[in-house]
């Protein structure tokens, strides 16, 4: 089995503190997809450049203390590529791809728009631009996997207060019907999604700070890992973990019956 994680560490000394990376070793994990670092490669430990004898490859925001993404991996990938061409997104650290023979796997952090009208403005012009780039790596014909904080709720399912929120960033019909495109129209798969169709309160990966969301349960489902159809159909259990609390967000893990082949030295 490949086990893939995704999670929002929402700071990675913050989330190191708390033993992140001994729970990952001790999940077996062959990919780890992080968002949120909030760091930049000066601030990371020797330990964090190299985590349980895994490669490391990270993009950081230019801004300190903000954004970035990473990837750790038993394999050595054959690539790694920071950002996707995308001017002021590229300079905020929200993709990085890592290459294994014929899968990849993409590490991924939009926007979110709920700070204020014009980082929901950000948010939209990210979409706009990321789209394109979804149909452009379905075209490459390549098994590829996008985990990552994509900071939209699809279905009302997807959170506990959702008559609430139809005005909100996250939820905005706008943003909704942007991943129905993804999902429709571009044919990726929301793996979750596959194996969990009817899945509610155990769906949830982000509980706000506010209102004792996180004991309440009051959640939100806005990570994922949307998969081309092929390894999407490899899936064979998917779940989220919430016995110890990281950050604000809980992993996200997918164990697909594939075998990654790596032509790296």
């Amino acid at each position: 089995m490949l086990r893939i994680i995704s999670l929002n560490l929402n700071g990675i000394r913050s989330a190191w503190s708390k033993n992140v990376l001994p729970w990952v070793a001790a999940q077996q994990a062959d990919i780890v997809c992080l968002q949120e670092l909030k760091a930049q490669l000066p601030d990371l430990s020797a330990e964090m450049l190299a985590p349980d004898g895994m490669h490391a490859h990270y993009h950081c925001a230019e801004k300190k203390g903000y954004s970035g993404v990473g990837i750790w991996s038993r394999h050595k990938p054959v690539a790694a590529v920071e950002g996707f061409d995308a001017g002021e997104f590229d300079a905020e650290g929200r993709y990085i791809r890592t290459d294994f023979g014929n899968l990849s796997v993409i590490s991924l952090y939009l926007p979110s728009g709920s700070s204020s009208p014009e980082r929901q403005e950000a948010k939209f012009r990210f979409l706009d631009v990321f789209l394109p780039k979804m149909l452009a790596l379905r075209a490459e014909g390549r098994e590829i996997v996008l985990c990552g904080d994509w900071n939209i709720a699809h279905r009302e399912a997807d959170l506990k207060n959702w008559k609430s929120n139809q005005k909100n960033s996250g939820f905005l019909p706008e943003e909704r019907a942007w991943l129905s495109r993804v999902f429709d129209e571009l044919g990726w798969v929301d793996v979750y999604r596959q194996l969990h169709p009817e899945a509610t309160d155990a769906c949830y990966t982000w509980w706000s700070n506010r209102g004792q969301a996180w004991a309440k349960n009051v959640g939100w489902r806005i990570d994922y890992q949307i998969a081309t159809p092929g390894i999407a159909a490899m899936a064979r259990q998917a779940s989220v973990y919430k016995e110890q609390r990281f950050s604000d967000h809980a992993p996200l893990i997918v164990d697909y019956d594939y075998r990654v082949v790596s032509d790296a030295n």
